[in-house]
């Protein structure tokens, strides 16, 4: 129980959208002011957490961070899609450079592509080319891919050697393990960091306050309802045990609110069993699992 408790509270890395914009279906105090973003991370490193995750798409993020001070912390970014026309090793050159004066660092220790498809594209070899030089030249560590299904590995990783893998993971969209994509990323090495872990907070919401679009699912959220009735473990222990549970995921990517919000989920991963029985709520709807495809007001 103790090892248990020990690997959970490493694996858990720090999202930062939070931090550029309003973020989340259960948000309720919109973006993080500065200040606040200040004793969150002064908190986060005093916790053990080691890596931040943010992107260049999440607003005014990497300015924020940098002008706090992110100097001790693993940083992951994210890169937009290259847009048409552009000299791609030039345009992510610049993108890397920029990113990291905004965030005041001298490497980033990932960069991600926020739409791998385009790897598959016609400029897919020349991207691939532009990221293996941003490694050379020591800007980044490791360059990998944020994907939405793992569908899309099939093709991506036979053609490219990458380093870390983002990808969803929670109760509900289990497609990480049951694609059995988590079990190959192990054998080949590669990093796995998971996002999503509380579905944007939908996971953690009182029933009655779930948007009337997810009604159409009333079926798992009444076997939700049951099963934590039953448990001595709460909706955000059980949310934080599925992914952290798994040998083959390194980060589980969080985003808090406020400094409350990571203190609890802290509190909540040191006092989690990760032999947990999970709910069987599991779905593989894109309707629902996908947030990008939510119709919610």
């Amino acid at each position: 129980m103790v090892q248990n408790l020990l690997k959970s509270t490493s694996k858990i890395a720090l999202g930062t959208a939070q931090f550029g914009l309003a973020y989340g279906v259960a948000n309720q105090s919109g973006k993080i002011q500065l200040s606040d973003g200040a004793g969150i991370l002064k908190e986060a490193c005093i916790q053990g957490i080691d890596t931040l995750d943010t992107a260049i798409a999440y607003g005014n993020s990497e300015a924020g961070l940098g002008e706090i001070g992110v100097s001790e912390f693993n940083v992951v970014s994210k890169l937009p899609p290259v847009p048409d026309g552009v000299e791609v090793s030039s345009w992510v050159s610049n993108q890397i450079l920029s990113s990291l004066k905004r965030l005041n660092i001298e490497t980033l220790d990932g960069l991600l592509l926020h739409q791998p498809s385009q790897l598959s594209s016609d400029i897919g070899q020349e991207l691939f080319k532009a990221l293996l030089t941003a490694k050379d030249q020591s800007l980044v560590k490791k360059i990998g891919i944020s994907i939405y299904d793992p569908s899309e590995l099939d093709l991506i990783l036979k053609r490219f050697s990458l380093d870390i893998i983002q990808a969803p993971l929670n109760l509900i969209d289990r497609r990480l393990i049951t694609s059995g994509w988590l079990n190959k990323l192990k054998d080949l090495g590669i990093e796995v960091h998971t996002r999503s872990a509380f579905l944007q907070g939908l996971l953690l919401m009182d029933r009655q306050l779930i948007p009337e679009y997810f009604s159409q699912w009333d079926t798992l959220w009444d076997i939700w309802q049951a099963d934590l009735e039953s448990s001595t473990l709460n909706a955000l222990q059980h949310c934080l045990a599925y992914p952290l549970s798994f040998d083959g995921v390194d980060r589980v990517v969080v985003g808090v609110d406020g400094i409350d919000q990571l203190k609890e989920i802290l509190s909540a991963a040191k006092t989690i069993n990760l032999s947990v029985t999970h709910s069987e709520i599991q779905s593989e709807d894109l309707d629902l699992i996908n947030p990008s495809l939510w119709r919610v007001n």
